[in-house]
């Protein structure tokens, strides 16, 4: 049956004079279901898809063919994410059996001030007018974390894994339907930037439609230096230059400096107990992994297997200990080099179970959540800036079972709007609290120079009972990336589904505001159930872009969300 489509409504914001759409959803196309022996390649489209399974077949490594990926990605999809970006790279070392996260997260510019986001009176910028220019732009760090994770698990030459990229970059590619709905969706902002404005659009000014042919010959040139010099091709010299230019004379802070003196951290991998199951991924400043562990660590207080995927029961749970956790990540989590963030307290049994106390103590939806007072906190005020969904994921895992699960992203659909050398360059800043403090109490997730904004972004490795890798995951959509590798998680080790049944399922998520609930399946009979709870419903598609590969007895079992045009590969 195919998906009722709705139109998209605006998410909720704490600054909702100027709400930006939703990343463009294009409707739904049902994914197999794919088998491998061995070695498997997850991306959020077919020409990144098929880079990083040549890289495989060629005896490359997972994060060879991440690298190889994410280049692609950056021409054929550069609505979501690329090298003017940063991400969070989790990887997995089959026979060292090590786990390692490493931040590539975009910084603040050194000389930006605290007050960047507001105006003259003090108030908070429009959302748009804070995106759109140069006073978004952090410090890109996409580029340092490919060549670092290459420098230590690549085993094929640099400059091979950037030739399919380079490739495409010249002959052109034909632009999807996503694409050229991001671009007519965004038409108005892409126009403001010349450079941007020359190349998504034709010579009579038209948004380029589906099908239409685009070459990226500037993005070519750059990425044929990097293949050759390394980082210092992008941060040093002429091309770290015209990003400097481009960014001061659009009124952003970025500087040589900063881009000298950026540096990807290894951070320790969070990992937590769900049933027999252990799941990790990336610490602060990601508050996904931190906020999946409260709420799983919440709902291990029930017997979600007894409820099923029906049950309202089930999803007032999973709704009020998300509607918790969300709360505590607005107070609490922040780049923890520069604010400490409650992290043992956070995840602490006793703190979980009181937590899980107040949802035993009703069987409707809470009136209200307020944060917890963990051990360790600090006090701080709480912030809701907003966090928008144009990123990426892509799921790995290669013939000797080393694993990379990497989301990456330039946050708003086009990051900043400001091209420079065929790159579109983020929009990371407005991440941050765009009010450093309220009533004289400091905000966690404040802007500070150097500091990198909280995220959301959640690429996820599960381990069964045995130590052994059996999931990795994660998808892109802003602050909802926590609900979605959420309801995955819980469909496969709560409810037993297979994995294309778990992605295929409709999403059910709270994020502190309102109750989402995409308008199909079983969310058609549940709709009046939470309604009845005490739930404030809205329906409304809800555009992830899981790239989810499991391991079985039978080999590996991969598949990408039906909702966007990625595509799931064997490589063996």
């Amino acid at each position: 049956m195919p998906l009722l489509l709705f139109a998209l409504l605006w998410l909720p914001l704490a600054h909702a004079d100027n709400r930006p759409a939703p990343e463009a959803a294009t409707g739904w196309q049902n994914q197999p279901l794919v088998h491998a022996d061995k070695a498997m390649v997850v991306t959020a489209n077919p020409h990144a898809s098929r880079a990083g399974r040549a890289m495989l077949a060629r005896g490359g490594s997972a994060v060879d063919a991440m690298i190889a990926a994410q280049m692609v990605l950056t021409l054929v999809e550069p609505q979501s994410s690329g090298l003017g970006g940063g991400g969070f790279l989790v990887h997995w070392q089959q026979q060292e059996r090590q786990l390692i996260t490493l931040d590539g997260r975009e910084t603040a510019p050194r000389q930006a001030p605290p007050d960047l986001f507001l105006d003259d009176q003090g108030q908070p910028l429009a959302f748009m007018d804070a995106v759109v220019g140069g006073r978004s732009v952090g410090t890109p760090g996409t580029v340092m974390l490919m060549w670092q994770a290459h420098q230590r698990f690549g085993t094929l030459p640099w400059r091979e894994l950037f030739a399919p990229a380079i490739t495409l970059a010249l002959n052109g590619f034909e632009v999807s339907p996503r694409l050229a709905q991001s671009i007519a969706q965004h038409r108005d902002s892409l126009q403001r930037d010349p450079a941007s404005r020359l190349y998504f659009f034709d010579k009579q000014g038209r948004p380029l439609a589906a099908g239409d042919r685009l070459a990226n010959p500037e993005l070519a040139a750059l990425l044929t230096r990097l293949s050759i010099e390394g980082p210092s091709a992008f941060y040093a010299g002429k091309i770290a230059q015209l990003m400097i230019d481009k960014v001061q004379d659009a009124g952003g802070h970025l500087s040589l400096a900063d881009l000298e003196q950026y540096r990807v951290q290894q951070r320790p991998a969070l990992c937590f107990p769900y049933r027999q199951y252990k799941v990790c991924g990336m610490g602060p400043p990601g508050s996904g992994t931190l906020a999946l562990g409260q709420i799983m660590g919440i709902l291990s207080h029930f017997e979600l297997s007894r409820l099923g995927p029906s049950s309202s029961e089930a999803w007032r749970l999973i709704a009020d200990a998300s509607r918790l956790a969300f709360a505590d990540r607005a107070r609490y989590v922040t780049d923890s080099d520069f604010v400490p963030v409650p992290v043992e307290g956070l995840l602490d049994a006793d703190y979980l179970a009181e937590r899980a106390q107040l949802l035993k103590n009703t069987e409707r939806a809470l009136p209200s959540v307020a944060p917890g007072t963990p051990k360790g906190h600090w006090p701080t005020a709480p912030d809701a800036s907003p966090e928008f969904p144009s990123t990426t994921h892509i799921s790995i895992i290669d013939a000797d079972g080393n694993a990379v699960s990497l989301t990456s992203t330039i946050e708003n659909a086009f990051g900043s709007r400001l091209m420079v050398q065929g790159i579109l360059l983020n929009n990371e800043l407005t991440d941050f609290a765009f009010e450093p403090e309220i009533k004289g109490v400091p905000v966690a997730n404040r802007l500070q120079p150097g500091k990198r904004p909280r995220s959301s972004m959640s690429p996820t490795l599960v381990f069964d009972d045995k130590e052994q890798l059996l999931l990795v995951l994660g998808s892109p959509g802003g602050s909802s990336i926590i609900g979605y590798v959420l309801h995955t998680l819980v469909n496969l080790l709560d409810w037993g589904m297979d994995v294309r049944e778990a992605v295929h399922q409709p999403h059910v998520l709270h994020r502190g505001n309102t109750l989402d609930m995409e308008p199909f399946g079983r969310n058609l009979a549940l709709q009046a159930a939470m309604t009845a709870l005490g739930h404030e419903v809205r329906t409304t598609e809800l555009n992830s872009g899981l790239h989810l590969i499991m391991r079985t007895a039978e080999g590996l079992r991969g598949v990408a969300d039906p909702r966007r045009e990625g595509l799931a590969l064997a490589a063996d």
